[in-house]
């Protein structure tokens, strides 16, 4: 599929906020400490780490919760594979992609190593760093996920807000989720939505609320437990 850019605002000249659904990519307090709390630690990461792990996430947007993960990865010194599937409906241009990680000098290098990837991810939907393999799934996931062949250990539900983008919190997704879920898997986002909450409990989801980041004070964790059918 094609893929179609968004149009985008700038919020302080450094945070990206899409015109169409009026959300920033990532909080304005500070992206790279958001994605460390509400989806690798609430996830339990790096503790989970191993060889294989799959993650997947619902909204690339500028990449940092993948960034965040491969640098995380590589500190661990874990051995193995590292697999992270991403669904994205509207992947940014290289420039704009250069902006929206200009002011995290702390992954630098490994998002110039995304830049200089960028055209080829968009081309072909895979990208490798060391032993981390990253598949971008460009288009509307409530068509692609239900394609995908994969199970994720973990989910990083990380699409716009639901009041703006209710497309990508509803139930039917929700439920693809949590079919493709591994048993004793988890997913995270940053909100505490009601309705996510009931659709995530209603696909098979065991889920609490836990402290949020920054000026959220709630977020939600959603955990599939070993004996859950699908």
């Amino acid at each position: 599929m094609k893929a179609v850019s968004p149009d985008l605002d700038w919020k302080g000249a450094q945070v990206p906020v899409s015109k169409q659904f009026d959300d920033p990519y990532y909080s304005l307090e500070n992206g790279l400490k958001e994605a460390q709390h509400v989806f690798l630690a609430a996830n339990g990461l790096p503790d989970r780490f191993q060889d294989g792990l799959s993650i997947a996430e619902l909204g690339f947007g500028a990449g940092l919760n993948f960034l965040t993960t491969l640098q995380a990865w590589q500190r661990s010194g874990q051995e193995g594979q590292l697999q992270f599937a991403s669904f994205e409906a509207y992947p940014l241009t290289q420039a704009d992609l250069i902006r929206a990680l200009q002011p995290f000098d702390i992954i630098a290098p490994l998002a110039q190593e995304l830049v200089d990837g960028w055209s080829d991810l968009l081309r072909t939907g895979q990208w490798k760093s060391g032993d981390v393999n990253l598949s971008l799934n460009i288009g509307d996931a409530r068509i692609t996920l239900p394609r995908w062949k994969g199970r994720a250990n973990c989910w990083y539900l990380d699409g716009f807000s639901p009041a703006k983008n209710p497309e990508l919190w509803e139930a039917d997704l929700l439920s693809e989720v949590f079919f493709h879920t591994e048993n004793e898997g988890t997913a995270t986002t940053y909100t505490a939505a009601g309705y996510v909450r009931r659709n995530l409990e209603d696909a098979g989801f065991w889920v609490e609320r836990a402290e949020g980041y920054g000026r959220k004070r709630h977020m939600t964790v959603a955990r599939k437990g070993s004996k859950d059918a699908e």
